[in-house]
């Protein structure tokens, strides 16, 4: 029998604002319930546990303004506002003084959920995988790298549906702050360039239907849009 010889995956690629340059998409890393009143809105004490994560295949990052058909085997699909952290370094064991060192750069992203599924894993004590690491289930923004934008600790962060404002909040509002997020997940895993990180969402998540445009927005960056069929 013949040796079975696959082509090599197409990386994804996200644009990087002002320029004609391309971020490849190694991993996606998220963080859950790290704004206050969302915890609160999911049922969760924000006070009483520390970051977790949980992932997204490189392949569901898609980049803004892209027409998607409504995701299979869900009828409640929600928005979840998200700053985009881009890693340009890697390492382990990250301090959190040192985490600036580690970012390229930051994004506007939209962790698109099928609540549906996520509640019925949740009841049933089983893993999130399905509800959130979908296809195209990442729409980010173009990257800005960090030079350009300072640290991104704090700025407005909205998401709307039609017009509609939905989220409203701002990042100096994140239970854990990106350096702290960086230094935590980098002592589970080596995080390497190309990864992202989605630092979680403040509260007002809700549905999208078919036919309805997405967008998020962040103080100094690109919008993350979103039009579904």
């Amino acid at each position: 029998m013949a040796d079975l010889v696959l082509p090599a995956p197409t990386p994804s690629l996200l644009p990087v604002a002002g320029s004609d340059a391309l971020f490849p998409v190694r991993r996606i890393f998220c963080v859950g319930r790290n704004y206050a009143e969302h915890a609160r809105e999911m049922g969760n004490d924000p006070d009483r546990d520390p970051p977790f994560f949980f992932t997204k295949p490189a392949d569901a990052a898609v980049p803004s303004g892209v027409t998607l058909p409504f995701p299979k085997a869900t009828e409640n699909l929600h928005h979840e506002a998200e700053l985009v952290v881009a890693i340009g370094t890697g390492g382990a064991e990250i301090a959190a003084a040192d985490a600036a060192r580690h970012i390229w750069g930051y994004g506007a992203g939209n962790d698109l959920t099928r609540r549906d599924l996520q509640a019925e894993a949740k009841e049933m004590r089983r893993p999130w995988d399905m509800a959130k690491g979908f296809d195209a289930s990442a729409v980010i923004g173009a990257l800005h790298a960090a030079p350009e934008t300072g640290p991104m600790t704090s700025g407005r962060i909205t998401c709307s549906v039609e017009g509609e404002l939905r989220q409203d909040g701002d990042l100096s509002e994140m239970i854990w702050p990106t350096d702290q997020i960086i230094a935590f997940l980098s002592r589970l895993v080596t995080l390497a360039p190309g990864d992202l990180i989605m630092t979680g969402t403040p509260a007002g998540v809700g549905a999208i239907a078919p036919g309805q445009t997405c967008t998020v927005e962040i103080a100094g960056l690109s919008p993350a849009t979103v039009t579904f069929s």
